[in-house]
């Protein structure tokens, strides 16, 4: 069985909506989802949108290969509508990304894991510390919780309210 830790994002349609329709597939085919951090409203990272994405990590146990999780994660991607332009980030419904797959370090054209920026992206590093503060990055060596306050991202994380947290 592998541990796996996630972040879902999304800044089209109603994105509380889509994340839980989403994790309910994730459950379906690819493993079973074991923690769910809050939402939260960010600022758009590296691009430019009038839309606030949403976040949210999740801890997932799965049989499958990080490979095949992927292909996985992808297609659960394309039912939500998710259209890839390649070498460029856009708006779109939803994005699921691989943070952690156990505490392996994957370099392959397709797949790198733990997320090359996910230790300078506030986005990533808030949810993911609200599900797995001590988990350790393999090749940084330090915990979530430690990337966390290192980081020096100004973009804005808001936490949702209990409100708006019902809705996932």
């Amino acid at each position: 069985m592998n541990r796996v830790y996630l972040l879902f994002g999304g800044n089209i349609g109603d994105v509380p909506v889509t994340f839980k329709k989403a994790r309910e597939l994730v459950e379906k085919k690819a493993g079973k989802i074991c923690r769910v951090s809050p939402l939260y409203r960010t600022e758009p990272w590296g691009m430019e949108s009038n839309n606030f994405f949403y976040n949210q990590a999740v801890g997932l146990d799965t049989d499958y290969s990080a490979e095949t999780l992927l292909e996985k994660l992808q297609d659960i991607e394309t039912h939500f509508g998710r259209k890839r332009v390649a070498g460029k980030m856009t708006s779109r419904t939803l994005d699921i990304d691989i943070l952690f797959f156990n505490d392996e370090v994957i370099d392959t054209p397709r797949l790198q894991v733990p997320h090359p920026r996910m230790h300078s992206r506030r986005f990533t590093l808030l949810p993911l510390n609200d599900i797995a503060p001590g988990l350790k990055h393999p090749s940084k060596n330090k915990t979530v919780s430690q990337l966390l306050e290192e980081c020096d991202d100004p973009l804005g994380v808001f936490p949702m309210n209990d409100d708006e947290q019902t809705e996932s």
